[in-house]
């Protein structure tokens, strides 16, 4: 019996639709980064991108658990000496908030932004992809 290894050619991408609103932003993120890499996928392979489109909706609805909200902070560097710069979670972005978060779940290697370009975030319920027929996933809380 022989290992399976897909080929780019083999890869059909389908579209799939997540709700910011129904799940907090961990779950969403680790989600859609499961599905724009196609880890659910059988064919899956680590070194040919596999993965789906994946629409976000209702990011200005989005949901944190806790105190995040108001304690989780971001950091970058300027580069220079005493530059570091800090943002708080309220104070962001939520488009960029949820950019951030999943992409800090895909893997650092030269698939990454490739897998980024497939990844579609609106602030509303709105977004012009209706074309490709994409199939909503609803990720409700159990709890």
């Amino acid at each position: 019996m022989k290992t399976y290894s897909a080929k780019p050619t083999d890869v059909v991408r389908k579209w799939y639709v997540l709700d910011a609103a129904e799940i907090p932003l961990g779950r969403l993120a680790s989600n859609a980064a499961q599905m724009l890499m196609g880890k659910q996928k059988p064919m899956f392979t680590h070194h040919i991108d596999v993965g789906d489109f994946v629409i976000v909706i209702n990011a200005d609805n989005l949901k944190v658990t806790g105190d995040k909200q108001l304690k989780k902070t971001y950091y970058r560097h300027t580069g220079y000496p005493g530059g570091i710069k800090d943002t708080k979670l309220q104070d962001m972005d939520n488009l960029k908030v949820i950019h951030k978060a999943i992409r800090g779940m895909i893997p650092a290697n030269k698939l990454r932004d490739e897998r980024l370009k497939r990844l579609k975030i609106y602030l509303d319920d709105q977004h012009k992809h209706e074309a490709q027929k994409p199939q909503k996933i609803t990720l409700k809380d159990k709890a």
